[in-house]
């Protein structure tokens, strides 16, 4: 299957660098290769070409990661700044992947033989577009993709309630057409074509989807939560949507290894965190280089004690001033803890789309609040222990996390289970867990208020609040003018600064 996959991933590698393009004008106006090729290989190419955001986007907007340099194309969110460079980055899957899926589903037909994987392509299409409403708000949905097929190369951007509303019933559909008697789906590179782990997927997206619902309309949340847990949810870590990359096909996201590394450092919050709870993830995440810009030479000092992570809200310049200042790092850069490029950091860490660690916390919090039925805390501590396993998936030799450190850590003062604190507890735990899928973890700061952020303060563009969303590109209104002009209207965005601070439809306070 390993060789299978290679396979499939050396065509994806080719087609995305012949089948995506920039803007919608482009959009489906080459679709010989694409055509000449079968779908599971067009399905394949989504997965590979999905793109999954920066540790500069919502990693950053999140109080993870930080690059600490004012450089004016390196300041965006750390400093409160709307730059497109950063805006832009998960956009493109318009020219990729939700592309070539919608033209993928256009050539198959109702045939048994091609049904389970016409299923599997729409639940990865819904969850694109819901990452891409959790990060812009309205976007481009019923009419995306489609300039090839209808000719229209300026979708309009529709509302993001309707749109989940919308993805809602895809994914229940879906997910009903699955059929274990009909063939596996082909051209997976998540599941072998497990018909079953598809099913499990789509309904912890589902979960998902339903929980982002809980302040806004708790009743509604309730209603799709307890249906996805009825249809049967991820069960253990085997049923995680992870990509697994190699020396050949590497994970893009963590190229900044070699781009100016002593830019990069791990943020105060996290770090502190990881140090408050004993935690034993952080050797894989956070370590400090004897130079900070030669950080693939030799493997950081992950001693956890040592590690110091860069206060939110400072920059290069102004962290001088700041009272726990250690002082600039005698080789060059900071003397911060910088990401583990030999761990989570490197470029052949896997990448967790959808996992079974998500789904228990979230089901935690589920039957805390009695949408469903089972033990609150011993869905969060399974939580914890799945978060835990998928580091064993990590290069870097650093080994898996035994069963002994995982029963000190959730029996820690700070992590053990009460009640009182659950709501807290469970969903800074899924703050921490999601440092490998950022915009997850972003999302859930911004649902359910978990952790306990502070404001970045670096300066007053944001009134003391939050990065709420991401704006859209700049381009967009050039090439799309009138449903750039009016999405932004219809959510009341009016400045460069509240483009940032607006909230998708979910966020309520």
């Amino acid at each position: 299957m390993k060789t299978i996959k290679s396979i499939i991933i050396s065509c994806c590698v080719i087609l995305a660098f012949t089948g995506c393009d920039k803007g919608f004008e482009e959009v489906n106006t080459n679709p010989y290769a694409i055509n000449e090729l079968d779908p599971e290989f067009i399905f394949a190419n989504t997965i590979v070409g999905l793109s999954f955001g920066s540790w500069e986007g919502e990693a950053t907007i999140a109080q993870y990661f930080q690059n600490a340099y004012d450089l004016g194309a390196t300041s965006g969110f750390q400093f409160n700044e709307n730059n497109n460079n950063f805006n832009q980055i998960r956009w493109g899957n318009y020219g990729g992947p939700i592309k070539n899926l919608v033209q993928a589903l256009e050539l198959l037909d109702n045939d048994p033989s091609t049904l389970n994987l016409k299923s599997a392509m729409r639940l990865w299409k819904a969850l694109i577009f819901m990452n891409l409403v959790d990060t812009h708000g309205d976007v481009p949905y019923s009419e995306a993709g489609r300039a090839f097929l209808d000719g229209n190369f300026t979708p309009k951007y529709d509302d993001d309630t309707a749109i989940y509303d919308d993805l809602y019933a895809e994914i229940k559909d879906a997910v009903s057409k699955l059929n274990n008697s009909n063939p596996a789906v082909a051209g997976d590179l998540l599941f072998d074509g497990d018909v079953t782990k598809w099913r499990r997927f789509g309904n912890s997206l589902l979960l998902r989807l339903g929980m982002r619902y809980s302040k806004l309309n708790a009743s509604k949340a309730a209603s799709i939560v307890s249906e996805a847990f009825a249809g049967g949810v991820m069960q253990t870590n085997d049923d995680d949507a992870v990509l697994f990359w190699n020396e050949f096909y590497s994970n893009g996201m963590n190229g900044i290894s070699n781009n100016n590394p002593y830019y990069y450092y791990l943020e105060k919050p996290l770090i502190d965190q990881y140090q408050l709870t004993e935690d034993p993830r952080s050797v894989y995440v956070a370590g400090k280089y004897f130079n900070p810009n030669t950080v693939l030479l030799t493997p950081p000092d992950v001693t956890l004690s040592e590690q110091q992570g860069f206060p939110v809200g400072y920059s290069d310049v102004t962290v001088t001033d700041h009272p726990d200042y250690p002082g600039p790092n005698p080789e060059g850069g900071l003397s911060y803890s910088q990401p583990n490029y030999f761990a989570l950091f490197n470029t052949q860490a896997p990448r967790f789309f959808l996992t079974n660690s998500q789904t228990k916390l979230l089901l935690a919090e589920a039957a805390f609040r009695g949408w469903i039925s089972g033990d609150a805390q011993v869905l969060y501590e399974a939580g914890i222990r799945a978060s835990m396993d998928q580091y064993a998936l990590y290069p870097g030799d650093y080994g898996a996390i035994s069963a002994s450190d995982q029963d000190d850590y959730i029996a820690g003062p700070e992590v053990a289970y009460n009640a009182t604190d659950a709501l807290r507890l469970i969903n800074t735990e899924y703050w921490v867990s999601n440092i490998n899928n950022p915009l997850e973890g972003w999302s859930n700061f911004r649902r359910s208020g978990w952790p306990a952020l502070s404001p970045n303060l670096y300066n007053n563009n944001l009134n003391g609040g939050f990065v709420r969303r991401v704006p859209y590109p700049t381009q967009e209104s050039g090439s799309n003018p009138d449903a750039y002009a009016a999405a932004r209207a219809a959510q009341g965005i009016t400045t460069t600064n509240n483009a940032l601070t607006t909230r998708v439809f979910w966020d309520v306070p």
